[in-house]
């Protein structure tokens, strides 16, 4: 047999057999750790088979008409947009995402649906973006067709009301369906004022409340054009993006408003709120929609522009006369569209910033030492993570949790110079390395009568505050940096002191700004991670989720990014694979370990001493050199 033949039978088994396997053993592993509600076991099945049909159709397309097999590695010869590729550009991972979590549902398996299946769609959408996107842009210099409509003045056919239904309204229903069989948190707070509680309920306002439904539903049919569909879907898919993790980490619910119904519109309520319950109510989507929709008939008729707001106005109104949502609801969700309908001008802001802080070198010389300002966003960095692992871990566990923060610095240096190294870069760090150092650190955690699990858990709930923090140190030195970008995405670095003027042809070349993707992948990390602690997780699965959500989105990164040193093997960056091993000992965490519940959080000011004593440890190796040197770990740039 043929080596490349081999390799194909290898692949194929690898994705098609060894995958499917894991996954079931990783719901099995984890089903005493995800005790969450399911859905009905019967709506598992068309779910499966659904996702089954979308499977086997996508590889049925492409060997018909791009002439291979669905393999990344051995890739399809022809760009398929045809079949089911005109209506889903990528229909087998749809497809497999819903073969998991059918099945999750149908042998009830609550691990399998909550933890294994959002992580399979992660880990699907992190391949198209950190590797298919780019591999296919690349063999056929084309960009694939967009799914939602494109931002021109033409009406919208109907395939371009067919994807906002799709794309937009069919995830918002799943995702806010998934939250509403989560439940009320056991720890949620209700967000009603002292007046609220005492407001009767108007069953007229129904009218208006329950009119949210079809005018959104009609909103993409009486578009003007296809820039006003587009901005409706973009702004909704945004909201999603704001309101769903707000869901998710801030434990607000919104228990309705007892009565008695009297009229139809009363009884009307009375069912609608069968369907609902108090989770999902922070912010209020009614307000989002209408608000969104409004816009829609507003530019369709200007006249009546006054007349569509009002009706939003209502709706909104309508939230609070039903009982349904308290005024924080209806202020979240007002505050939600105006974010993203400023979204534009909010990212310029924060592009602009960002560039600022990339130009901003500034040295100072002592002698033969140099003070760089790049080394106090290191600091403060180092000080907060092992702030907050110091704190959570508890005051008799700081010994341990500082050891391992040592040996993760010293690792992060023995990485960079050993693997990536240069005489251009003689004190490098790199954050695999940290991550390495770190994980051995803590299992050095029983020499000082510390659980290693604990301490893991705790710099995984520190880490993602100081790696932000760090890459705001690589914006000022110009590493991590991203390769040439539009204009109105990317960053200039035109400092000369900056890696990218020193080490590459970029001077002044927008690039992209990986360093900010970086911060924003970690805010979300750590919303996650916060939020698994407060409910008191198992803390192995705090710290192998870590892993896995860490290594997703450096998966994804690495592939925007442009620095001319890092080795490529097999198609991947050497990172991508370091960020693929990551995921896998995350999945492996969770799976084989066993550990306490995350302990209650307490602030620990007596950590402030050592981890502020640690904060300027980092500054100063990250921060301070010896320019003239040219032995190892003398210099910084």
């Amino acid at each position: 047999m043929a080596l490349s033949q081999l390799g194909k039978w290898l692949y194929g088994a690898a994705f098609a057999v060894v995958l499917p396997i894991g996954l079931a053993a990783w719901a099995a592993a984890t089903a005493g750790m995800v005790r969450l509600p399911l859905l009905a076991p019967p709506l598992g099945f068309p779910m499966a088979a659904a996702g089954a049909a979308l499977v086997l159709l996508g590889m049925h397309n492409l060997w018909r008409y791009g002439g291979g097999l669905p393999m990344n590695a051995y890739p399809p010869p022809r760009y398929v947009e045809r079949g089911i590729y005109r209506l889903l550009p990528h229909p087998i991972y749809v497809g497999f995402v819903m073969l998991c979590a059918g099945v999750s549902i149908a042998v009830r398996s609550a691990s399998g649906f909550w933890l294994v299946s959002p992580i399979a769609a992660l880990g699907c959408a992190a391949l198209v973006l950190g590797y298919e996107k780019h591999d296919l842009a690349e063999r056929f210099r084309s960009a694939p067709r967009h799914l939602l409509p494109e931002a021109s003045a033409s009406r919208p056919s109907s395939f371009d009301c067919l994807a906002c239904y799709l794309f937009v309204f069919v995830p918002w229903l799943v995702l806010y369906e998934a939250v509403i069989a989560l439940g009320v948190p056991r720890d949620a707070t209700t967000v009603w004022l002292p007046f609220e509680r005492r407001l009767p309920v108007l069953e007229w306002s129904e009218f208006f409340y329950f009119s949210a439904y079809p005018m959104t539903a009609l909103a993409p049919l009486f578009a003007r054009n296809c820039a006003d569909l587009r901005r409706f879907c973009v702004r909704g898919l945004w909201a999603m993006l704001v309101a769903f993790p707000l869901y998710i980490a801030v434990p607000l619910a919104a228990p309705q408003r007892e009565f008695m119904p009297h009229t139809a519109l009363g009884h009307l309520l009375f069912w609608e709120r069968t369907m609902d319950n108090a989770a999902g109510a922070f912010p209020s989507f009614h307000v989002i929609w209408a608000v969104l929709a409004a816009d829609v008939f507003g530019s369709r008729w200007p006249r009546l522009v006054w007349v569509f707001r009002a009706w939003a106005a209502l709706v909104a109104a309508s939230c609070v006369a039903t009982g349904q949502h308290p005024v924080a609801d209806v202020a979240g969700g007002l505050v939600t569209v105006w974010l993203v309908a400023r979204g534009p001008a909010l990212w310029e802001a924060i592009r602009r910033h960002g560039e600022r802080i990339a130009n901003s070198w500034r040295e100072w010389r002592i002698g033969p030492i140099r003070v760089i300002n790049h080394g106090i966003y290191a600091g403060i960095g180092g000080f907060l993570g092992l702030w907050i692992a110091q704190t959570l871990a508890g005051p008799e566990r700081r010994l341990p949790v500082l050891v391992a923060a040592l040996a993760a610095v010293l690792m992060a240096a023995l990485w960079a110079q050993y693997v990536e190294g240069s005489p251009q870069l003689l004190r490098p760090f790199g954050f695999y390395g940290g991550l390495l150092g770190g994980t051995i650190g803590a299992l050095l955690a029983p020499f000082f009568g510390a659980s290693p699990w604990l301490v893991l858990a705790a710099f995984a709930a520190g880490g993602p505050w100081a790696q932000a923090f760090g890459r705001l140190r690589c914006l000022v030195q110009g590493c991590c940096h991203g390769q040439p970008a539009p204009q109105s995405i990317g960053i200039r670095y035109t400092h000369p002191r900056s890696r990218v003027c020193r080490m590459t042809n970029w001077a002044g070349v927008p690039l992209y700004p990986t360093p900010i993707y970086s911060i924003l992948c970690n805010a979300f990390v750590a919303l996650v991670i916060t939020r698994l602690w407060l409910l008191h997780a198992p803390l192995h699965l705090i710290a192998g989720l870590y892993f896995i959500l860490n290594g997703l989105g450096r998966f994804v990164e690495e592939a925007w990014r442009g620095e001319p040193q890092t080795p490529v093997f097999a198609g991947l960056r050497l990172y991508q694979w370091a960020a693929a091993a990551s995921v896998v000992a995350g999945v492996l965490m969770t799976a084989l370990g066993t550990s306490e519940p995350a302990p209650a959080a307490h602030l620990d000011w007596g950590a402030l001493l050592p981890s502020a004593a640690f904060g300027m440890l980092v500054g100063c190796a990250m921060g301070v050199d010896f320019p003239e040197s040219g032995r190892r770990f003398s210099r910084l740039a």
